[in-house]
């Protein structure tokens, strides 16, 4: 059996747990700036509307009355590793999804801690006894499900889909809520006369893969209540990125430059933490009409400095034709490899020597940054960003 795992609200959550006068109130993590987003929404903001990638503005018109705070990564973090740490006393089986949401499987673990809901029970327990937050646990035979029953009983949920309740529990199962399962999807499998998983059944699996591709043949896959996916303790990143939302928009591309410069030192700060190198560089613009556009460039050798990752976004930045001012701007690097990774190297290596230094001099700079701060140094271009 699985569980899936997924705390309540969690970053308005931490934020009540840690200023006791807005438990009961509206909280929405985002800052104050209309046009920031929200991070996150405490439920009783959610009952207005509220909810997570929603633009802060939009947040005003829904919940005025709203209690609106800037985000603490840091302190978020903090509280993440407590809980992970509490997962793995329960079964060394843990894959976290992200900060506030992780997968267990619990084989094995009966003899210890009893049988799946019993165990579910526990960590709900601990985890409420050592951070005072609460979560929603979703128990299944396969992630595909315990994901979908952590959602049933929120918040401070705890639902379980037993082997012999798959079944039935499928056939009535929205199909709106099964991952992948976007408004166009929907709309797709709607015309299809398909509003639940089990209508899926009805029809042939190679009509379904005709009409919808691969993800047809997923579908009547999870419609049998197949899931193959194993629950992966050492899941690698699949990628490393920084944005920032502007505090006005501009087609100042000497500004707009400068944000790039900032966040390709993040995002090889990020990478050398982590110890990978990568071989895709990411660029991310958000224009004033919220169109959303991204550029990427392949590298000929994997890379974790600042310098590369900077010419290669920069680089994409000029080739990209502004026709309107940018909302929000982005670098982000994927394809990412372990440090240390053979690769095929040019023929005389100059380029190659030049990107070691370079990392190197980024190493010193993380040392100094470690002991003084993460503003202790910076580029000049940057003293006053």
């Amino acid at each position: 059996m699985i569980l899936h795992i997924d705390m309540d609200a969690f970053y308005a959550s931490v934020e009540q747990l840690d200023h006791p006068e807005l438990k009961g109130k509206p909280v929405i993590v985002g800052g104050s700036s209309n046009r920031g987003v929200v991070t996150a929404a405490s439920y009783e903001a959610r009952k207005f509307g509220v909810h997570s990638a929603m633009p802060v503005f939009k947040a005003r018109q829904r919940c005025p009355h709203g209690i609106f705070v800037h985000g603490r990564m840091h302190r978020y973090k903090e509280v993440s590793k407590r809980i992970m740490r509490i997962l793995k006393d329960f079964s060394p089986l843990v894959e976290p999804v992200s900060i506030d949401e992780a997968y267990m499987d619990i084989a094995g673990c009966r003899r210890l801690f009893g049988g799946p809901v019993a165990i579910g029970q526990a960590l709900k327990e601990t985890i409420r006894a050592d951070t005072a937050l609460t979560c929603s646990v979703g128990i299944a035979p396969n992630k595909f499900l315990a994901k979908i029953a952590s959602d049933v009983d929120k918040p401070d949920g705890l639902f379980a889909i037993m082997t012999e309740d798959v079944a039935d529990f499928i056939a009535t199962l929205p199909i709106r809520k099964v991952p992948g399962v976007g408004r166009k999807m929907y709309s797709r499998l709607e015309a299809m006369g398909i509003v639940t998983l089990g209508d899926v059944t009805t029809y042939p699996p190679d009509m379904l893969q005709k009409k919808l591709g691969k993800f047809g043949k997923r579908l009547r896959e999870l419609a049998a209540g197949i899931d193959s996916s194993k629950v992966s303790p050492d899941t690698p990143h699949k990628s490393v990125s920084t944005e920032r939302t502007l505090a006005s928009d501009t087609d100042d591309r000497r500004i707009l430059r400068d944000h790039i410069l900032k966040q390709s030192e993040e995002v090889a700060r990020q990478l050398r933490k982590s110890g990978l190198q990568a071989k895709t560089i990411v660029l991310k613009v958000k224009h004033s009409d919220f169109k959303r556009v991204t550029r990427n460039l392949t590298l000929e050798r994997p890379t974790q400095s600042s310098k590369v990752i900077f010419g290669a976004a920069v680089s994409l930045f000029d080739k990209y034709r502004l026709t309107q001012k940018v909302r929000l701007i982005g670098v982000g690097a994927s394809s990412l490899l372990p440090l240390g990774t053979p690769v095929q190297m040019t023929l005389f290596g100059k380029e190659q020597r030049q990107d070691n230094n370079w990392e190197k001099v980024d190493q010193v700079v993380d040392g100094i940054s470690a002991k003084f701060g993460k503003d202790a140094i910076r580029r000049a271009t940057l003293k006053d960003k």
